[in-house]
């Protein structure tokens, strides 16, 4: 059972926030496969690790766009002579789709694929101009007054 939480008093109080509410709301609908998980390597560099046994390279694709990263993997077809017998299938190999939404200036390092995960390095670059920095109070000269035009 699932509750369901009513963001509409806050919506209405805040501005620039309905990507935030939205992120919340559709939180819970999203489906859980496949599996992953995601950690922070160091201040500025994050992994996120998806299990995909049984995909190969080719049958995966990984697109990053604006904040968004996209990966998905879809089964090649058995070719003719290749098909397989199982008796029991206990690992899906079904087609997925997985979404993240990326912060602003975070961007795909590389990706690698190795015993059925596929880790997504990704690397925060804030433009200089874009971060803090201290101003100095006072700390510039004083402007000089003309005494030519005082006398006048």
């Amino acid at each position: 059972m699932r509750n369901s939480f009513d963001w509409t008093p806050y919506r209405r109080s805040t501005v620039g926030f309905d990507r935030l509410f939205d992120f919340l709301e559709n939180s819970g609908a999203a489906e859980n496969y496949p599996p992953f998980d995601i950690e922070k390597i160091a201040d500025d560099h994050f992994r996120i690790t998806v299990a995909v046994a049984g995909f190969k390279n080719d049958e995966i694709d990984i697109t990053a766009q604006q904040n968004m990263l996209t990966v998905s993997g879809r089964k090649a077809p058995a070719k003719e002579g290749e098909e397989r017998k199982l008796l029991y299938s206990g690992i899906a190999t079904r087609a997925f789709e997985r979404r993240f939404q990326l912060a602003d200036f975070v961007r795909v390092d590389k990706a690698d694929l190795a015993d059925g995960l596929l880790t997504i390095d990704l690397v925060r670059e804030v433009p200089d101009a874009m971060k803090p920095h201290k101003i100095a109070i006072g700390g510039g000269k004083p402007t000089l007054v003309d005494d030519s035009k005082k006398a006048a």
